[in-house]
């Protein structure tokens, strides 16, 4: 199972790679935590981490206090047979499929019973293909402004309607994913470098006998966060929230 890091995980981590656990840093830990946040910001358009919530169902949904980044999918808590949890009757519809299967075949094969339950049975998805001719069921719009939520439904309206959706990670904790922790480590990293070799390159020293890194510092950050962007910008084009 994964679990989520706190700030000092991510600050601790950042410091024993450029430090290697024995130099001085010139950044205090309250600036390397400014930087986690700002690479927090940027990461959470790239995050396609998503989660469910299960609530009544309403063909409009008021979203106001609903904190989300974008609405994925919507799906029906009841299959054809309707909620099988002991005491609800849904009045969902039901299959022929489902609920005739075992009649087709209980007569001994008499061809007429068979026959019969083959037709209503292509008359019923004759029906669902009218309705879906003239309406998806369960299609969806998000209005972003109004903070509401449109749902269709060809045929009988549930009880519950769960929402796939993907939500704000407002803080570092909130990130739960081994992936996306990784990359948050690589790209605050790489941020803090680009800090740090421009403090080493702001003064130089001709007649030193030591020399700072900064230079090798600023490229390495750079060259870094060049690639890990580049990354995250190509495989953003495989996932397509919808607004």
């Amino acid at each position: 199972m994964s679990t989520c890091l706190t700030k000092r995980d991510y600050i601790d981590y950042i410091k024993l790679q450029v430090t290697g656990g024995l130099l001085e840093l010139e950044i205090d830990d309250d600036v390397i935590g400014r930087f986690i946040d700002a690479a927090l910001i940027e990461l959470r358009r790239y995050i396609d981490e998503t989660k469910l919530i299960t609530a009544p169902f309403a063909k409009c949904i008021d979203l106001t206090d609903f904190d989300h980044s974008a609405i994925v999918a919507v799906y029906r808590t009841e299959g054809f047979t309707g909620d099988t949890t002991i005491g609800i009757d849904s009045g969902s519809m039901v299959d022929p499929m489902y609920a005739q299967q075992w009649m087709a075949f209980s007569s001994g094969g008499i061809t007429y019973s068979l026959n019969n339950y083959v037709l209503n049975y292509l008359a019923y998805n004759t029906l669902l293909q009218m309705r879906n001719n003239t309406g998806t069921d369960l299609a969806f719009k998000e209005d972003k402004h109004a903070n509401k939520l449109y749902i269709n439904c060809n045929y009988d309206y549930p009880k519950a309607i769960t929402i796939e959706y993907i939500p704000i990670f407002r803080t570092v904790t909130d990130i739960t994913s081994d992936y996306w922790i990784d990359i948050l480590k690589r790209l605050s990293l790489g941020m803090v470098k680009v800090a740090l070799g421009r403090i080493r390159t702001r003064f130089t020293q001709s007649n030193a006998l030591w020399t700072q890194d900064g230079e090798t510092m600023l490229q390495e950050g750079n060259e870094e966060l060049k690639e890990l962007r580049e990354v995250l910008r190509t495989n953003s084009t495989y996932f397509f929230p919808r607004d």
